[in-house]
């Protein structure tokens, strides 16, 4: 359910489960300033323009601006409703009985509690969970902070660990590298930065700016989510534990892929288009996530693939020039030093997109690499 719209007595509400589609066209041209009421989840989902762009973001306090201003100051009331019924009744879908509760509660929904909780009895499914997410709602109305702190102890994850220094940050990638590959590829990333902190504190003293850059882009590189890494990911401790503490019961796991080697491609434009393969796949990630050993190796059947080809040069392109970098680093270049180690971060995305992100940072690359060797000040990038 994305937004509902209910109409009685000369007033309306509008229950929207989604904040991109209530802040849609569509849905605010049937609003009314001062007839409008609007509860609306704030939880912001994925959409479409995130995989067509590397850098997209929802502008959410644009769409809850643009909600209020069509229903009137005082009409709108916002929850994060997916959150708060995922951790309080274990299921992202209750958001939406969360989010009628919500509305009931404040006198928006003409009919009796009686009614509402036998049209959720006929419907026959979760009936206990979803009368459960409805009251949750209606707690949420009467004291939301209440119920957030509830759900923080119920549900919410530990806050993350996050690296607090340099040795931190590169011990969590040697330790992920070796998991990824072995020791031997996690000490080539853990050279370089060495190579780079040795250099920088010899002659930019009390600085690790570089290093740092190095330490998070040259991973990027050489942790790429290839066939082997998809399939250890899958069959990980974590991605099992995650299933297992959102869903109960007798479910089926589909995934979405394109693999290069099998993948169609779409007539017109040339890209690869993803199939759906079911439980059986997961036997063939076992298979693969054991194989990881022949990655870039003569025996690894995906390393001859276009794809696979430009992402080993790229790495080995960064080592080239990280190490130019750091033999003409100097207290005046620094600044664009750390410009130009961190250029990988551009360089995201999936398939075509990654492709032209890459085409954009190599070309940012070559034009930051003429003013370090010229020793000129940093280029504006081109908009």
């Amino acid at each position: 359910i994305h937004a509902v719209q209910i109409a009685a007595g000369g007033a309306n509400l509008v229950i929207g489960c989604d904040l991109v589609v209530t802040a849609g066209a569509n849905s605010l041209a049937k609003m009314q300033a001062g007839v409008t009421s609007a509860v609306v989840n704030t939880h912001e989902s994925v959409t479409g323009d995130f995989t067509r762009n590397r850098d997209f973001a929802l502008p959410a306090d644009d769409m809850r601006s643009a909600i209020v201003a069509a229903t009137g100051a005082g009409q709108s009331g916002f929850v994060d409703a997916t959150r708060l019924a995922l951790a309080l009744v274990g299921d992202s879908i209750g958001a939406n009985l969360f989010m009628v509760g919500f509305a009931w509660q404040q006198g928006l929904i003409p009919l009796s509690h009686a009614a509402l909780m036998r049209s959720i009895e006929l419907n026959g499914v979760a009936v206990d969970a979803n009368k459960q997410a409805f009251l949750w709602g209606r707690s949420a109305a009467m004291d939301l902070p209440a119920v957030e702190t509830i759900a923080s102890a119920a549900g919410a994850a530990p806050a993350p660990d996050i690296a607090r220094d340099l040795d931190d940050i590169v011990a969590r990638r040697v330790e992920y590298l070796t998991a990824y590959q072995d020791a031997a590829y996690a000490q080539r990333y853990a050279d370089l930065v060495a190579r780079v902190r040795v250099a920088e504190s010899e002659r930019t003293p009390g600085h690790e700016e570089l290093a740092e850059a190095v330490a998070r882009n040259y991973f990027k590189l050489l942790a790429i989510k290839d066939e082997y890494e998809v399939a250890r990911l899958y069959c990980s401790d974590d991605f099992r534990a995650a299933l297992q503490a959102q869903f109960t019961g007798d479910y089926k796991v589909s995934v979405h892929l394109a693999p290069p080697l099998f993948a169609r491609r779409d007539a017109h434009t040339g890209q690869m288009l993803k199939s759906t393969y079911g439980p059986w796949v997961f036997g063939l990630f076992r298979v693969l996530a054991r194989l990881k050993g022949l990655r870039g190796t003569v025996f690894d059947i995906f390393a001859y693939t276009a794809e696979r080809k430009a992402e080993r040069r790229l790495a080995a392109e960064y080592e080239a020039t990280v190490d130019e970098v750091i033999s003409l680093l100097d207290g005046d270049n620094r600044a664009l030093a750390v410009e130009i180690a961190a250029l990988p971060d551009r360089m995201r995305g999936f398939g075509h997109i990654k492709d032209k992100a890459v085409r954009e940072g190599k070309a940012r690359e070559a034009e930051l690499m003429a003013a370090f060797r010229a020793k000129e000040p940093i280029p504006s990038a081109a908009e």
